[in-house]
């Protein structure tokens, strides 16, 4: 008897206790579960998207990416922010990228507007009106790239280039830019095509067709030229320098076809986005598609080239090559820290730090220079908790730091 009551009063206690357990157990995953998605939430700016629908104007340009130094001035205030990524653009604004400035801007037509380093746009036009849509900006200076998908009929998509006005059609790749050279525009079309108007003439531009303006009137058009390809020094390579005295840089380039009375320019810089103050050759108008420079003191540099056919057509700048001059026996380790990050949203981080002057700092495929007391700072795009920034200078040493991104401490370094 006394042992039935004891295994009832066992039985009775166990299920106590794994109901206690389940509870707790189930308390724990709700709780972690919780917490783990507000975190991911917070990561992904989802409170902070809530906060801009309801911030953002309706008929507001949205921001869809940048980089570098990217400015907008307010058409209202006049005043002169740098963006982040809640930052939005209305009829009015100016954009203003810098030197290693870029950004894309999404459009209330569905359209996307990429601004080039260099460059200044004035959206003139972002509204809704009888159901429709109307977008126009004008270049003042620089390069734009404009894309549009389908278009309702009563969808009006513009651009302003010197004293042209392009309608651009739907299903449209187009690129605009100020030529400083001759004082006037150039258009070119590589899919689609736009509706030009000059001087109350209406001209069509189609795909793969390029056109100037000067003075008022639209020229012939005419195919577009590609750019060069390089051919040396190889992209990312690495000369000697074994004299003391600078290495010697052969550049070679060749067509992509064949283009009548060419010319060709060819530029090298220590910017990878050829930043005027950081332009250390510039060569126009070379005959031959090749070029010798002495005495190229060590440094990492980088070039590119285009070509003027003898029509006036210039083509675009080929992609950078990148080439560095060493000295013979790096080996020295290169100090780094005092990093410092600053979030900008979503993964975009601004990242600065101390290091030797005048050495090269790379992070995430972008790059800059420290300055004289060895400060530098770099914005980049990041989904990891960690980046890796890599330090080297001109005797050919080299450090990789693996750097937090939470926590702005270098986790290892080798």
């Amino acid at each position: 008897m006394e042992n039935n009551k004891y295994r009832k009063f066992y039985i009775d206690w166990w299920n106590i206790k794994r109901s206690t357990i389940y509870s707790a157990v189930f308390t724990v995953v709700f709780l972690s579960a919780l917490i783990g998605g507000i975190w991911y939430a917070w990561k992904k700016d989802w409170f902070l998207a809530a906060t801009e629908a309801t911030n953002i104007p309706q008929d507001a340009g949205k921001l869809m990416s940048f980089e570098g130094d990217v400015r907008i001035i307010r058409a209202k205030t006049r005043e002169t922010i740098l963006v982040t990524k809640t930052t939005y653009v209305l009829a009015g604004d100016t954009i203003q990228t810098q030197g290693d400035g870029r950004a894309t801007v999404q459009m209330i037509d569905g359209s996307t507007l990429a601004i080039r380093p260099n460059s200044t746009v004035v959206i003139r036009d972002s509204s809704s009106l009888f159901g429709g849509k109307n977008v126009r900006v004008a270049l003042d200076d620089g390069q734009i790239n404009v894309k549009t998908e389908d278009q309702p009929a009563d969808t009006k998509n513009v651009v302003e280039v010197m004293e042209s006005e392009n309608r651009l059609l739907p299903q449209t790749d187009a690129s605009f830019n100020t030529n400083p050279a001759t004082n006037g525009g150039e258009i070119r079309i590589s899919r689609g095509g736009v509706e030009t108007n000059v001087g109350g003439q209406t001209t069509v531009i189609k795909e793969n067709e390029f056109a100037s303006v000067n003075n008022g009137k639209l020229n012939a058009k005419e195919k577009i030229i590609g750019a060069p390809k390089p051919v040396s020094p190889d992209n990312s390579s690495q000369l000697l320098d074994t004299s003391g005295r600078g290495a010697a840089a052969a550049f070679r380039w060749q067509n992509s076809e064949t283009v009548t009375g060419a010319n060709y320019a060819l530029q090298i810089s220590k910017s990878p986005y050829f930043a005027p103050d950081a332009i250390l050759l510039e060569k126009q108008p070379l005959a031959n598609p090749n070029y010798t420079l002495s005495d190229v003191p060590p440094g990492t540099y980088y070039w590119r080239v285009r070509v003027t056919s003898g029509s006036g057509q210039t083509s675009d700048w080929c992609e950078p090559w990148k080439f560095s001059v060493v000295k013979r026996g790096g080996s020295q380790t290169i100090q780094a820290g005092e990093w410092k990050i600053e979030p900008v949203g979503g993964t975009i981080y601004r990242i600065a730090g101390k290091t030797q002057p005048g050495a090269t700092v790379r992070i995430q495929g972008r790059e800059t220079f420290a300055q004289a007391d060895g400060s530098f700072m770099l914005q980049v795009s990041s989904s990891l908790s960690e980046t890796v920034v890599e330090v080297s200078d001109d005797r050919g040493n080299k450090t990789t730091y693996a750097l937090s991104l939470k926590t702005a401490t270098a986790v290892q370094k080798f």
